[in-house]
């Protein structure tokens, strides 16, 4: 499978007070749209990925569990040290997923309260995983569709399109046991190094390394 994100840019920053004086930060608007080539070339059709949404809502955002990051991240796992807020609704209007997302105390989060407080313009960027079959000039997401998370993202035009021309030449594979994601050919490495006796990877370790390296290279 491989790893793609999707920019919004069209967000907004919601403060809100309670009695005793404690405020709550929250950005707000489309994290999803369906139905139309986005800026990437990509197409989400909405009968498509609505069984991943309603199992994201079911098993992530209800239990307190989809976090997401401040920044791009390389892979598809979460590093919780990147943490800068929690999405806590997302609901269908037309074709658009609207999202609703908590900024938390943690560092992370502090920053992008800070930017915001500041002036500053902050998008949203979702992160999943899946395939992508080419048609009419655009690349159509497939059932094996897999939200990771939406991150805050900050400067889109450029990096956003260098992070992506990168991720999509990555594929990932879901080790289930523990619950991550691992590159393939990290993966392969590993199997290999199993198979061998503790002679033969003191023998073979610089080629190995210098194979996974290479690898990495010609991919970007």
């Amino acid at each position: 499978m491989k790893l793609f994100t999707e920019l919004i840019e069209d967000v907004d920053y919601i403060t809100e007070a309670k009695e005793s004086g404690e405020k709550s930060h929250y950005i707000v608007g489309r994290f999803i749209t369906c139905n139309e080539v986005n800026k990437n070339r990509r197409v989400y059709e909405d009968h498509v990925i609505y069984p991943e949404i309603q199992r994201y809502i079911k098993e992530v955002i209800s239990t307190n569990k989809a976090f997401g990051e401040l920044g791009h991240p390389s892979g598809p796992s979460i590093n919780l040290d990147r943490v800068s807020h929690i999405i806590t609704e997302l609901s269908k209007d037309g074709k658009h997923y609207i999202g609703r997302a908590k900024l938390t105390e943690t560092p992370m989060g502090k920053i992008a309260i800070g930017l915001l407080n500041s002036g500053g313009q902050l998008g949203v960027s979702t992160r999943g995983m899946g395939s992508l079959i080419e048609k009419n000039g655009a690349k159509y997401v497939q059932g094996d569709f897999k939200l990771s998370t939406v991150d805050i993202v900050a400067d889109p035009s450029g990096p956003g399109c260098f992070v992506n021309g990168i991720m999509e030449n990555v594929e990932w594979i879901y080790d289930p046991v523990k619950g991550t994601w691992l590159e393939e050919k990290l993966q392969e490495t590993k199997k290999q190094i199993n198979k061998m006796s503790m002679k033969k990877i003191e023998e073979n370790k610089l080629r190995i390394f210098e194979e996974y390296v290479s690898s990495l290279m010609l991919k970007k």
